[in-house]
């Protein structure tokens, strides 16, 4: 690995964190996600349309299919990790989601398609899965209720997690779309996806928008961008 690859990967880690934090503290539903969705859409359309318009990317039935998947997926992952928000702390679902989806998708990658993950990278995924529990296995973070809840979304979330980077990675490196415009249709497709929602709770948007007006900018810039570095 280059020393800017490491460097950017950095910078995604800290983008990264930085947007789970903003979404944490909106705490909002599927309200939020089609705000966000909608501000990342309008956002990054000036740089996807001209990425298509200069580069013309190859983008057929194939594409558009995982396109869609991918938008399904990461509606899934929005709605389970806000969910995960509201009834546990962000120290627990955080580490517990980005921990185990990488985790799960070195695993998956190994058993599905044959890749031969280096030592070093094998290391990696070994110490990832340590730092979940010493993160998230405190027993004080594990009792009541709402604490077995926030395990259980933030492990579905890793799942979920798991599956978006596979099949991301297959669309962005087999099929050979701009990782800037395949996440940009992702964003169009979860607007797209949540309208009749947010049309019937038009009032709740406008009070998203209203007090959580800087998180949801936040998120709706930094989410994206950490993703497409690492893409």
């Amino acid at each position: 690995m280059t020393s800017l690859a490491i460097i950017l990967i950095l910078i995604a880690a800290f983008f990264h964190a930085t947007w789970n934090l903003l979404a944490k503290r909106a705490g909002g539903g599927a309200v939020f996600i089609w705000l966000i969705s909608a501000l990342a859409a309008a956002i990054y359309a000036p740089l996807a349309v001209a990425i298509i318009v200069l580069r013309q990317p190859r983008i057929g039935a194939i594409q558009l299919l995982f396109m869609a998947g991918s938008t399904i997926l990461q509606l899934v992952y929005y709605l389970l990790l806000q969910r995960g928000y509201r009834v546990g702390d962000l120290s627990l679902v955080y580490p517990l989601a980005r921990g185990t989806g990488p985790m799960l998708s070195t695993i998956a990658a190994i058993i599905l398609f044959g890749e031969r993950p280096t030592p070093l990278a094998l290391s990696g995924a070994v110490l990832i899965a340590i730092s979940v529990f010493v993160l998230a296995g405190e027993p004080g973070k594990l009792r009541g209720l709402g604490a077995r809840r926030a395990v259980g979304y933030g492990i579905a979330t890793g799942i979920t997690i798991a599956a978006y980077t596979l099949w991301d990675k297959h669309a962005v490196s087999a099929l050979l779309v701009p990782p800037l415009v395949f996440d940009w249709s992702t964003s169009v497709g979860r607007t797209a996806l949540l309208a009749p929602l947010a049309l019937r709770r038009w009032e709740e948007v406008r009070r998203e928008w209203r007090t959580h007006r800087r998180e949801a900018l936040g998120v709706a810039v930094l989410s994206p961008l950490a993703y497409i570095l690492v893409l």
